[in-house]
């Protein structure tokens, strides 16, 4: 535990202060979109967490860990830090458990901090007094939650496969942009080759926790192999 700490501990100072200030805008310019703008447009609908504002609550943060968790492993290998990372006591599995944890939190923290946001947000200017509202109903504000951890965690763990495929954060990069684009049109796909009926007969919630279901199937597989994938001595003679 203490190593995954440590490694936790080295990927959050790189995350926040590398790249200096702009590294620091980026984060705070997504929360604001889902915690301000978005909320002053859709007004006290935002609260009803509809299918669009969802979407946009699992994009935003799946896309900030598309675009930088290629440099999981290939930034360390381009960088040649990766030598010395893999020469410390720090376990395989740490090193890589490490980076993931750090990266889901930072992606799944924006949609945390956006959906906090708004719902204040949407208190102060409702403008027809009252008691204080939440997103309701509760049990769908849970789901989104998880779904969104859940979404953060598959483009965590596919990325980080990637990275330890490739030689260069470009190319990795470029990779998980292809297969985000094979994951939207194939789930859209999968959706419309089910039978009407079916779809039909779920509720909302339902299908949320159908889509749940199928992703913690893929994180549990993307997880296992990139832990299995992940040798320093593979990487060392690579």
């Amino acid at each position: 535990m203490s190593d995954i700490l440590t490694m936790m501990w080295k990927e959050s100072k790189d995350l926040l202060f590398q790249g200096g200030w702009k590294a620091s805008i980026r984060p705070l310019l997504l929360i604001g979109i889902m915690g301000i703008y978005l909320p002053l447009q859709f007004g006290l609908q935002w609260l009803a967490l509809s299918p669009i504002e969802l979407f946009v609550i699992l994009w935003i943060p799946f896309s900030v860990i598309i675009s930088f968790i290629g440099d999981a492993i290939a930034g360390e290998r381009e960088r040649h830090t990766l030598e010395t990372l893999l020469a410390s006591r720090i376990s395989d599995r740490a090193i890589l458990l490490g980076k993931v944890v750090v990266t889901v939190g930072y992606a799944w923290g924006m949609a945390l901090g956006g959906l906090l946001l708004g719902l204040i947000l949407i208190n102060l200017f409702k403008g027809n007094g009252g008691g204080w509202m939440f997103y309701h109903p509760l049990d769908l504000v849970l789901e989104a939650l998880a779904l969104s951890l859940l979404t953060c965690i598959l483009g965590a763990s596919a990325g980080v496969l990637v990275s330890l495929r490739t030689s260069t954060v470009r190319q990795a990069q470029q990779i998980l942009g292809i297969g985000t684009f094979v994951l939207v049109f194939g789930g859209i796909s999968a959706l419309q080759a089910l039978p009407a009926n079916f779809v039909a007969s779920l509720t909302y919630s339902q299908f949320l926790l159908l889509v749940m279901a199928v992703l913690a199937v893929l994180d549990a597989i993307l997880l296992g192999v990139s832990l299995v994938s992940f040798r320093r001595s593979r990487l060392i003679v690579s």
